[in-house]
This record gives C-alpha cells, sequence and structure tokens, in this order.
C-alpha cells in the first residue's frame, strides 16, 4: 500500500488530511518538527511527503535541501501558508516537485498527490552497486556479499550507498555527514566513527580503511574463488576397492569355469 509521510506542526491540518488521504485508500504517517520529517523521509519507507515549511527544529526548506543533498528521490508536495514569490522560487530549486498554498482544497491535492504518485511508476530501476563481491540495490534496498544478504538499518544503508558511490576515494567526516545525516546537523561528528564501526561490523573490517587525520575509504574485495574438488587418489592411480581395474573375481569370471551348457557348477550333466 502507498505510504504517504505528512510533516505539518498543526495538528488539526495534520489530521485533516490524514483522514481525507486515509479516504482514499492511503497510509498516512504524521510528524510535527523537521529533523523528524527528514529522518522518516530518508527511511526509504514512504512513498511521497507533504511538506509545510514553518517547521520547529528544521524548517521545511532546509529539509528539502538536505533531502536531495542525501539523493533522496521522493516525491515532495509543499504545502504552506508562505504564499511568496520567493518562498515558492525557494522551493521549487530546491527540489519540491509541486506547492500549494493554505488555505486548500483537497481535491486539488490528492489530483496533485495522484500525478507525483504516478510519475514514480514505470521509472527504470536503478541499477545496483556493485564493489566486488558487496552488492547494493538502491530500489529494494538490500545489500548482499557473495549472496548472503546483510541487515542494514536505514541510516547504515544510506552510508554505504554513499561509500559505494565513492568507492577507492578517501571521504572525510564532514563529507560523511552533510551527505548522510545532512548539512544542518547539529549532532557530534564522532557519530561518523559509531556507524563506520557499525558498518565494519555488518560488512567486514578490512572493507572499510582509516585514512588518518583524513577520513575513510572503501574497498572493492575480490570474490573468492571457489576451489577444485580434490581428485580421489584411487581414481588417479587407475585403482578401486576392489584392487586394479578390471581384476575382479578372476577366478568365477573364466570362461573355462563353465561347461558348455552353462553349469555355472562345472558339473557334468547327470545321466538319463
Amino acid at each position: 500500500m502507498t505510504r504517504i509521510l505528512i510533516a505539518d506542526d498543526e495538528p488539526r491540518i495534520a489530521a485533516f488530511l490524514a483522514k481525507g488521504l486515509t479516504a482514499a485508500g492511503y497510509t498516512t504517517t504524521q510528524v510535527s518538527d523537521g529533523v523528524k520529517a527528514l529522518d522518516y523521509a530518508t527511511s526509504g519507507e514512504f512513498d511521497l511527503l507533504i511538506l509545510d515549511i514553518g517547521m520547529p527544529r528544521m524548517d521545511g526548506l532546509a529539509v528539502l535541501r538536505n533531502l536531495r543533498a542525501m539523493r533522496s528521490t521522493v516525491p515532495v508536495i509543499v504545502l504552506t501558508a508562505a504564499d511568496s514569490l520567493e518562498n515558492t522560487v525557494a522551493a521549487l530549486d530546491g527540489g519540491a516537485d509541486d506547492y500549494m498554498t493554505k488555505p486548500f482544497r483537497f481535491e486539488e491535492l490528492l489530483s496533485r498527490v495522484k500525478l507525483r504518485l504516478r510519475g514514480t511508476q514505470g521509472v527504470t530501476a536503478t541499477p545496483s552497486l556493485v564493489c566486488g563481491d558487496l552488492t547494493l540495490d538502491v530500489n529494494l534496498r538490500t545489500a548482499e556479499i557473495g549472496g548472503r544478504v546483510i541487515d542494514l538499518s536505514a541510516r547504515e544503508f544510506v552510508m554505504a550507498r554513499t561509500f559505494m558511490e565513492n568507492a577507492g576515494r578517501v571521504l572525510s567526516r564532514e563529507q560523511l555527514l552533510s551527505r548522510v545525516w545532512g548539512y544542518h546537523f547539529e549532532g557530534s561528528s564522532n557519530v561518523v566513527d559509531v556507524y563506520v564501526r557499525y558498518l565494519r561490523h555488518k560488512l567486514g573490517a578490512e572493507r572499510i580503511q582509516t585514512i588518518r587525520g583524513v577520513g575513510y575509504r572503501l574497498m572493492c574485495m575480490p570474490a573468492p574463488h571457489p576451489e577444485p574438488p580434490a581428485s580421489d587418489p584411487a581414481e588417479a592411480s587407475g585403482t578401486g576397492p576392489e584392487g586394479p581395474e578390471g581384476s575382479g573375481d578372476q577366478a568365477g569370471d573364466q570362461p573355462g569355469n563353465k561347461d558348455r551348457n552353462g553349469d555355472p557348477n562345472g558339473q557334468e550333466p547327470a545321466a538319463v
């Protein structure tokens, strides 16, 4: 079922949107601040985002910029009371797919939602990212090593994708912070080291190298070559469990041990 994320700090409007979209057959989730909106939108669990601009902790335009900087392609409809030309241009230039002002008619919003969701159907799938024996499917959000599925969290997946898109290159902590957490992340840069440690545990410590004083680099590890099956010494020497080939039970195999009438005991037939 199609999932829509509603990011609006006005409970009445968010509830109105959720009720109408649910009646139209969509599954909705509501968040009331920009930080949660960005976190949820990058989880890969939503098909469309309805985004307000004036939200606490991080405004909608910053959410939008960070979302696109993190290479998220989720469609975004900006729904806001900010109706100035500057805001409209900033939102569309920042990566919004559509822009509506409040007050609005729900029927029009629903038509735009359907239009944006149709635009995501039939899009050619992004090829999987491959680095040695590590494969990342961007659409299914799965990781495999030599055919073995690796369970990654949403944030671990974004970091793994960032590394794979820059395989062999050194990425600084600042670059990883901006691409995985967004430009306006206010936490400690140590979070990068923590998630690198998580990835090393799941993907193998040797894949991610530390370049002291600079950052980290992903190395592509070649897939191991299967060893040829060991040959049987008995087959190699031409012998089997019964001894040299063709020896068999020589006494029983000699044609002279049977009489001309085919008696296996070699006895003469009884006189009649």
